[in-house]
């Protein structure tokens, strides 16, 4: 493997930004050295921004893929490597796939909520071994507490299967996410086209499913993270008390708090907090919860991710170093802070020696154009 020499860059180290240049070997960091000047053989950056590949810990994006228009199903073959080529064009070199876990069997179940995660899951680990992706891609399982058949799933998944989160899910009508009702029957009768009747006995299976299943689903996710030797995640925690149980969980990273109390309980049991850059360059939650932008100026914030939306993922940071006036700070949301969050000791940083997964970006208008993506010194975008 030829050396790659990125020179006359705008560096984003670990609290500095700085003019410099970068040398990979062997798909690592190998010198890090200050100054414009740009030796014979060397990529000119012009003065661009050079920083770590994004890493992405929960993104809905690839069923967009399999799933284009309501009804409508892609080959997932395609659709995984549509998927990852996207991410790759966008900056994001590593990417937590999540994945669905916790099904409603029977005639009535809808698409959406039939069991699909591990069949999928092949594909992508499949995928991955024969060298297709372009990024690299682990398993982030979404545990749905309100569903039939969660720790049935659990059980067809293990250690091998590169499960680096999972996420304790609860999405029971008038809980979490969904307390408010009214925001409920918005989404699901306009995604779904259910009567108030249909709307109401949605409702009330979902809370009887929860109170008869609910407890052993938790317990059961939570033993499952440890035999994948995943780290926990809450999702949509709304009050203090919801955050305590989730430090007495052991979860590492808090998705997408609903309110401002729950996140200052999250700061205050050391668990880092994770908003969704569309909340965030948008200006608010399209479901009426607490806004990201909010967050940030209270310090609250601590992790970005793109959620549905990869380019807002790189928007979204750069929109946090104006916001801060600390570019290192916005850009450590999408990169170190997510690999802390997960453990990945080998990437999320420019150091010597960390892999050499690595974007460059023009800034322009507030957003970033990006100019090459590369994971481990190989341009792949």
């Amino acid at each position: 493997m030829s050396d790659l020499i990125l020179a006359n860059a705008t560096l984003v180290l670990p609290g500095e930004v700085f003019t410099g240049s970068l040398l990979i070997r062997d798909g690592e960091i190998a010198q890090i050295n200050p100054g414009a000047g740009v030796v014979n053989g060397a990529m000119d950056c012009d003065g661009d921004l050079v920083m770590p590949g994004l890493i992405e810990l929960h993104t809905d994006n690839l069923e967009r893929h399999i799933e284009p228009r309501p009804k409508v199903n892609w080959p997932h073959g395609a659709a995984i490597i549509a998927h990852d080529a996207e991410l790759a064009s966008v900056g994001i070199t590593t990417v937590f796939d999540a994945l669905r876990v916790g099904s409603i069997a029977g005639k009535s179940a809808r698409p959406d909520y039939l069991e699909y995660a591990r069949p999928l899951a092949n594909e992508i680990l499949d995928l991955r071994a024969r060298d297709a992706l372009r990024v690299s891609h682990f398993l982030h399982l979404r545990a749905e507490a309100c569903s039939e058949t969660l720790i049935e799933e659990l059980a067809r998944f293990g250690p091998e299967d590169r499960i680096g989160i999972v996420s304790l899910m609860d999405h029971t009508p008038g809980a979490r996410q969904f307390r408010d009702l009214g925001k409920l029957r918005e989404y699901v009768c306009g995604k779904h086209g259910l009567k108030d009747s249909e709307f109401e006995a949605h409702v009330a299976d979902r809370i009887a499913l929860k109170k008869r299943l609910g407890a052993g689903h938790l317990k059961a996710a939570i033993a499952a993270a440890a035999r994948y030797g995943a780290v926990l995640a809450s999702h949509d925690d709304t009050t203090a008390g919801q955050v305590a149980q989730s430090r007495a969980q052991g979860v590492h990273f808090a998705e997408f708090p609903t309110t401002f109390e729950a996140a200052q309980a999250c700061r205050a049991n050391g668990i880092a907090v994770m908003m969704g850059a569309p909340n965030l360059i948008r200006g608010g939650s399209h479901s009426g919860n607490v806004a990201a932008q909010d967050l940030a100026r209270a310090d609250l914030l601590d992790i970005v991710s793109s959620d549905y939306v990869p380019s807002a993922l790189l928007s979204g940071a750069l929109m946090l170093g104006d916001l801060w006036g600390d570019m290192a700070r916005g850009i450590a949301t999408v990169t170190a802070a997510p690999a802390d969050a997960v453990g990945l000791a080998d990437r999320g940083r420019i150091e010597i020696g960390k892999r050499a997964d690595l974007i460059r970006v023009r800034p322009i208008n507030g957003t970033g154009a990006l100019r090459g993506t590369w994971v481990k010194g190989q341009r792949v975008a």
